[in-house]
């Protein structure tokens, strides 16, 4: 009998890049798992948590306790929102006994794509194929607050056909940070042309991150300056054959 997994695939993903959603339930098929996707899912409160809002995330996060109350793996695409629900909730519901409980309960069960494939499906090699030469971005929340770093990488050596090239600065923002876009534009904008110069000088022609709003932010500068260089999620890769 399969086991089945829960996919929380974040309001970046579901509104903007599907196709992630998609070749991440492809690669967990593949693996053996079935794959639910509860309906009922909205956001997980990161947005407003950000912004100053905490009664506006108190809300959202209540109602994703509720959607995955159930759930024994919750699959996300997103170190950034993997890290809001399993190390930020617990600040929300710090005044809330009964809620606070709920969410360290709900915590261990939240895993973020990549550390799901190699922490508890034990594999690293999911039979991909994936012809160039790519360049990976550390995003903030998964590299500072998950401590992902190694694993991404552990599974793109495995990719037939790739060759990872790293840049010099892949630890560095991509200047995204959410409303930090909004707020602070040339700083934002300043902060991607050094990763954009950075990953020309790999000559990859492709970026390859585990946060899309990263590869969004930095997919933005790319167009606008007219290169040959795409961004694609790691899932993506990795259901690539």
């Amino acid at each position: 009998m399969s086991t089945r997994v829960s996919l929380f695939v974040t309001c970046i993903v579901d509104q903007v890049f599907p196709q992630v959603g998609i070749a991440i339930t492809q690669v967990l098929e593949r693996l053996g798992y079935q794959v639910d996707f509860p309906e009922a899912q909205t956001c997980c409160g990161q947005p407003a948590f950000n912004s100053g809002y905490p009664d506006e995330a108190r809300t959202i996060a209540r109602h994703f306790l509720d959607v995955f109350r159930d759930a024994e793996y919750i699959i996300v695409p997103s170190g950034s929102c993997a890290s809001m629900i399993s190390h930020h909730f617990a600040d929300i519901f710090e005044h809330d006994p009964k809620l606070l409980a709920e969410a360290r309960a709900l915590s261990p069960r939240v895993w973020e794509f990549s550390r799901f494939l190699l922490e508890v499906a034990g594999v690293d090699d999911v039979g991909a194929r994936f012809d160039g030469v790519v360049t990976y971005h550390d995003s903030c929340h998964a590299l500072r607050e998950l401590r992902i770093k190694a694993g991404p990488r552990k599974l793109l050596a495995k990719v037939q056909g790739l060759t990872l090239a790293e840049m010099d600065v892949a630890e560095e923002c991509c200047g995204f940070g959410g409303t930090f876009s909004v707020k602070f534009p040339e700083v934002s904008g300043a902060m991607a042309r050094t990763k954009i110069d950075s990953i020309q000088k790999t000559g990859a022609s492709t970026i390859v991150s585990i946060d899309s709003s990263c590869l969004m932010q930095l997919q933005g500068v790319i167009d606008r300056a007219g290169l040959p260089i795409r961004t694609l999620h790691l899932a993506e890769v990795l259901a690539s054959r």
